[in-house]
């Protein structure tokens, strides 16, 4: 299938400046496994203090790639730069730097969340009022005096976010934060996360939920087969997509056949529980709408970054699974 990205694509990425010195930069980066790229060619500055997300499907190349950037892998070709330096061969002095968070973050369970997170801060060489700050950053102050194994799922995923800030890095490495947690425990770690980007902190951050990666991050990367496919801000590349609206009308409010006829309507299909009418030109639609039935229950919607992505991945893929 020919994948044809918008056009703000991978091409639209600023270099870092004096105000904003480059995190990581790759450049042509490659790493296969046998016969499969893993990582096929991918080139990208992430300024300091951006909020960079990378999405994809399963197999796509993200972990593959984050961890060639945290230097838990050697990649074949091109060249990576991390703060400054080179993550591999291992970097001792580079390590402190970085805060790493993953899905299978490890916990001393039978500890309580304070002294779990004193625990981390001595092998960092850091004194437990970090341990309190990074307590307090992930509002878990509270819960300090909790066994870890008797958290919840959310406070857990919490704890291993200060766990990666327990040392105060300058790049944190977050995959998959929100993973398994109910809608709840998500926004509320979502406004952890905003906190973080408010602070200025470096963030490469790994998501399946495209309304997340919309929602936070300064830039985003949808990675195809080892490729980056796009590369810009969230709303640039909803931009340069389908700017086609769906207008969906509650069923029985509007014969199909005469939704076909209102002038700048350019498609309309029936579905079990709306007559969706698609159009690029909503505001005349939604006023002839608003004449023959009146507007009550008729939604809008327009593109959003899953949009993008299932048009970059094949739409036949369905959407990204957790």
């Amino acid at each position: 299938m020919t994948r044809t990205a918008p056009s703000t694509a991978s091409g639209a990425q600023p270099g870092p400046d004096r105000d904003h010195p480059a995190a990581v930069v790759l450049d042509g980066v490659h790493k296969r496994y046998g016969d499969t790229h893993a990582v096929d060619g991918v080139s990208l500055t992430v300024p300091c203090g951006e909020f960079f997300g990378l999405v994809g499907p399963n197999g796509a190349g993200k972990t593959t790639l984050v961890e060639i950037m945290e230097g838990q892998r050697k990649a074949d070709s091109g060249t990576v730069n991390v703060l400054g330096g080179s993550p591999w061969p291992r970097n001792a002095a580079l390590l402190p730097r970085l805060g790493v968070q993953t899905q299978s973050s490890a916990f001393f369970v039978r500890l309580t969340a304070r002294e779990h997170l004193r625990t981390v801060a001595a092998l960092y060489r850091t004194d437990d009022a970090a341990a309190e700050r990074a307590l307090a950053s992930v509002g878990l102050t509270e819960h300090g005096d909790t066994r870890v194994g008797d958290l919840s799922g959310g406070r857990r995923q919490r704890l291993a976010i200060a766990s990666a800030l327990v040392h105060e890095p300058e790049l944190i490495f977050l995959d998959e934060p929100t993973a398994a947690l109910d809608p709840q425990a998500r926004r509320d770690l979502w406004h952890v996360l905003r906190e973080l980007k408010g602070e200025g902190r470096t963030i490469i951050y790994t998501t399946h939920h495209l309304d997340e990666a919309e929602a936070l991050c300064d830039r985003v990367a949808i990675i195809v087969d080892g490729s980056i496919a796009a590369l810009d801000s969230p709303a640039r590349l909803i931009a340069g997509s389908n700017p086609t609206t769906r207008l969906l009308i509650p069923p029985g409010r509007l014969d199909a056949a005469r939704a076909r006829e209102i002038d700048g309507v350019d498609r309309v299909t029936e579905e079990p529980d709306a007559l969706v009418l698609e159009t690029l030109e909503s505001g005349r639609v939604l006023s002839t709408i608003d004449q023959l039935i009146g507007l009550q229950g008729v939604q809008t919607r327009t593109a959003s970054l899953e949009d993008v992505y299932l048009t970059l991945t094949g739409a036949n893929n369905g959407p990204p699974q957790p």
